[in-house]
């Protein structure tokens, strides 16, 4: 059996802590949120969970639970994948796309995608390959929220297979 599943997530920029997408830390002003507001990290939790009827990021770590202030998005996605391989299911590929038009996200790509697999390996296919993991990073041209420089967003498509 496989299913598809489909993440979203949103941060406005103008967070205490530093900008983190992926996983990897970047120079620029960090994201409004109760973790690290790693979007990209949110949004394939999200893209993952639906799919397992497990809910969604905010159901499983609440921004109510003090627990998770400043957490790692990455770490958390771990736990996430940790669940969802628990469950019997293995996540084939994941695709993401990410929209922000500052800073420019095309050098950090590749650690990235590395940061997301590693997350994802608890859930990974069942004859142990690993998780096939695509980031491509998109501008806003200067249109919405995005292209305003206000934050963050960023889209997650999984792929799953159940054992």
């Amino acid at each position: 059996m496989i299913r598809v599943g489909l993440g979203f997530d949103v941060h406005a920029f103008g967070g205490d802590g530093p900008l983190v997408l992926g996983g990897v830390p970047i120079e620029g002003t960090g994201l409004v949120g109760h973790s690290d507001a790693d979007v990209i990290a949110h949004a394939v939790a999200d893209s993952i969970l639906g799919p397992v009827g497990l809910g969604d990021i905010g159901t499983v770590f609440p921004a109510s639970d003090d627990a998770y202030r400043g957490a790692s998005s990455i770490d958390l996605l771990a736990k996430v994948a940790a669940m969802v391989a628990f469950e019997g299911w293995s996540v084939v590929n994941v695709d993401v796309v990410v929209a922000a038009e500052a800073p420019r996200l095309a050098p950090h790509i590749e650690e990235m995608v590395a940061n997301l697999a590693t997350a994802l390996y608890a859930a990974r296919d069942g004859a142990g390959a690993s998780v096939m993991v695509s980031v491509k990073p998109k501008k806003g041209e200067g249109l919405g929220f995005v292209g305003r420089t206000e934050g963050i967003a960023a889209w997650a498509v999984a792929l799953l297979e159940h054992a």
